[in-house]
């Protein structure tokens, strides 16, 4: 039968059967057993399912898959050892030396990093664009070499709305498909693949965990895109790979094409896994995401709606906000609420700023973000240090802006430590 989010976030990936514990168990085990070499052989093959090394699967680990795979509505879903690791895969995994990407400039420092660094280094180059440019600007960076479009739901740090289904029109037009990372939205709130979005992404150190506990990633695919439709563009998918046997994906798995393949081959080569330990506390913290995610927005917007009638706060951006100029898009994707992260900044110094979060109580100074307690950051001084002003702004991230997490604390307490450090400045 189907069930509903909530019901998923307890039950889903795991059915014990008679016996078997409730809870779901952690195989730590790097490998399994077989009686015979042809039932190892066949596994090699992928002409069989089952467990043989822990690097390209294990029982715990695809347990919390499937759970993820079913609150996004996907038809597989691959875990990472961290979100980078994710967006990395997802991208790489259709993307060779000598292709090309787009992807929105006001997505994540590190990702920004990664797209426009180190990817490049291996001969992947990426173009950022601005997600709001018209659509005739943004779609003079197609090129025949380009593979796919990226950009996240809610930016992080920003909070801006991607409006995905415009975006997912556009990369279908040129024959290419959108890649969303949901991470701050979950699927609780947002489901991209109802959009039109035929890759998902998650860093689930965030919400999904919620309790900063576990470093971890996932992708996540539709299985809409047709990647036969374009075999030229993705010989990856669409030809035989001779790294295996010749197998050719798309033939042999269907719509699973690309997880097949990315866990067959990337993570085969490149080994980025989460520890079964490490997906064991991740499933715990799913079990109370659809709890949890209502009350970070209740706080959150409360907390925008303080900040925003504050004298000393200079702009204030949360789609939650009415006055919000993204408030019409959230409304569209997220009618029950965006995430717990406000983007805002002081009237002030960059000086100004961090001496209010200095001042802060039990609010805590940390490099993360989107867990049960209020955490603040500011990017220019931390995460995103290692770019200019100029970067900054190209990136959509204000030099003053202060990233603020709301957790589910009492909100009338997280008002207070905010009124008390404010009052100090």
């Amino acid at each position: 039968m189907d069930k509903n989010l909530e019901t998923i976030c307890i039950h889903g990936g795991w059915e014990p059967k008679k016996g078997e514990p409730q809870m779901l168990p952690i195989y730590q085990s790097t490998t399994f057993r077989y009686e015979t070499s042809d039932q190892m052989a066949r596994l090699f093959d992928l002409k069989d399912e089952g467990y043989f090394y822990t690097r390209l699967a294990n029982p715990t680990n695809d347990a919390v898959a499937k759970k993820i795979n079913a609150l996004e509505g996907g038809v597989g879903c691959v875990l990472t050892s961290s979100g980078q690791a994710a967006n990395f895969y997802a991208v790489f995994n259709i993307c060779q030396a000598g292709d090309h990407f787009i992807t929105s400039n006001t997505i994540y420092g590190g990702t920004f990093n990664l797209f426009g660094v180190t990817m490049n280094k291996l001969g992947t180059e990426c173009t950022f664009v601005d997600p709001e440019w018209d659509d005739a600007r943004i779609e003079k960076e197609f090129r025949p070499n380009t593979k796919c479009f990226f950009g996240e739901t809610i930016s992080n740090p920003g909070g801006n709305i991607f409006d995905i289904e415009r975006f997912a029109k556009m990369a279908h037009k040129h024959g290419v498909p959108l890649i969303v990372d949901n991470t701050f939205a979950t699927p609780i709130n947002c489901r991209p693949f109802e959009w039109g979005c035929d890759i998902v992404t998650h860093s689930t150190t965030k919400y999904m965990d919620g309790h900063a506990t576990q470093v971890g990633g996932c992708v996540v695919d539709s299985g809409n895109f047709d990647w036969e439709k374009y075999a030229d563009k993705y010989p990856g998918l669409c030809t035989p790979d001779e790294s295996y046997h010749g197998l050719t994906y798309t033939k042999a798995f269907g719509n699973k094409a690309y997880t097949t393949k990315l866990v067959s081959q990337l993570m085969r080569d490149l080994g980025s896994i989460p520890a079964p330990q490490n997906s064991f506390l991740l499933n715990l913290g799913l079990e109370t995401l659809h709890l949890r995610m209502p009350r970070h927005c209740e706080n959150a917007l409360a907390v925008a709606e303080w900040l925003e009638k504050n004298p000393k706060v200079g702009w204030v951006n949360y789609a939650g906000l009415k006055s919000n100029k993204y408030y019409p898009l959230a409304q569209k994707y997220m009618p029950n609420g965006t995430c717990g992260v406000i983007a805002f900044g002081l009237k002030g110094t960059r000086e100004d700023a961090i001496k209010f979060m200095d001042n802060l109580d039990f609010i805590s100074i940390v490099t993360h973000v989107a867990d049960a307690r209020t955490c603040v950051l500011h990017p220019a001084s931390h995460t995103h240090r290692q770019m200019s002003d100029e970067q900054l702004r190209e990136a959509g991230v204000a030099p003053d802006l202060v990233r603020l997490s709301v957790g589910i604390e009492n909100v009338n307490d997280i008002i207070a430590d905010l009124q008390q450090a404010m009052d100090k400045m």
